[in-house]
């Protein structure tokens, strides 16, 4: 093969990681060509609805996913936290990269943390997990919705609507848009547990490529896989979608100690159920239903399907 063409959404941010696949590939073989074709997905034309609206598998996928299917694209280009645990048939996970940074971070012109922020202030995200988390730690907070690209989501803070946003780091440090706010303060893990997957992206194609699967083997980390195949098998035990509040992070240790920690709970920060599971690399396979199983035990299944009901619930603002 001679050339690959890359299925992308055509934000900044998505555009920079499928030239970051191609500039890798190109450097892995010599003379390979690359082309990027962008596709909009449900979730970038539905801006004025939170996520767990629209509900559904996919929202960020599907497009890029159907573009392989007919043949107009050999992989498609994901962050690893937008894909579904289920695939659609024909299609596998090819690779995965080096994982960047898993956190999420608070971003403000004006306040320096979560701690400086005062009673009452308005925080902009659409992800339930972490509006479960911030309000379990500040229940005084207004949580608003905040859909669109990076630089949108920037010109809304800029323009006062929220006194601070919550975004994931990596994006950040991927887009050098580390400078375009005052404070940038990152929560360790155990503060906010991240969203499977974060962090990591993810090359799809078709099954059965074998010569196309060869090539894309440069991209593989082991590390990153054997953290994501944990965190995502853990959501697909719990049957947990885009309507649930759910965080998850898996980290392999030098010596090759794992240790996991989830979290799921309800949408307004109360009932949230959080445990955690430790083990070598040769109990990775099961590590990830472990630390399900757990959460399940303490009523997590009945959790997900009350924030279900809540978060339809929710107000668009």
């Amino acid at each position: 093969m001679s050339k690959i063409i890359i299925a992308s959404r055509g934000s900044r941010l998505a555009l920079w990681q499928s030239e970051h696949i191609a500039s890798r590939l190109m450097a892995a073989h010599e003379g390979l060509e690359t082309e990027i074709k962008v596709f909009k997905t449900q979730g970038d034309i539905i801006l004025d609805t939170p996520l767990a609206k629209i509900g559904g598998k996919g929202l960020f996928t599907k497009e890029l996913e159907d573009a392989i299917l007919r043949g107009e694209a050999h992989i498609a280009v994901h962050s690893l936290k937008d894909v579904p645990v289920e695939l659609p048939s024909g299609l596998i996970l090819a690779g995965v990269t080096a994982r960047a940074d898993r956190r999420d971070a608070l971003v403000s012109d004006k306040y320096s943390g979560l701690d400086s922020l005062p009673r009452g202030a308005v925080v902009g995200t659409t992800s339930l997990r972490r509006r479960m988390q911030l309000l379990a730690i500040r229940p005084d907070l207004i949580i608003k919705n905040l859909r669109g690209n990076l630089q949108s989501r920037f010109e809304k803070l800029k323009n006062g609507l929220f006194d601070a946003i919550i975004l994931a780091y990596a994006g950040l440090e991927r887009l050098n848009m580390m400078r375009e706010a005052k404070y940038v303060a990152p929560f360790e893990t155990d503060i906010i547990v991240p969203a499977m997957g974060q962090g990591i992206l993810a090359v799809e194609c078709s099954s059965g490529e074998d010569n196309l699967l060869a090539m894309l083997s440069p991209l593989f980390d082991e590390i990153a896989d054997i953290e994501s195949k944990i965190e995502r098998r853990f959501v697909e035990r719990l049957q947990g979608g885009c309507q649930a509040p759910i965080g998850v992070s898996a980290e392999v240790f030098t010596g090759g100690t794992i240790y996991a920690r989830g979290v799921v709970g309800l949408p307004n920060g109360k009932n949230i159920l959080s445990a955690e599971v430790r083990g070598g690399v040769s109990m990775a396979n099961e590590l990830g239903e472990a630390l399900a199983e757990k959460l399940i035990a303490l009523g997590a299944k009945e959790t997900i399907a009350r924030a279900e009901i809540m978060a339809n619930g929710l107000s668009d603002e």
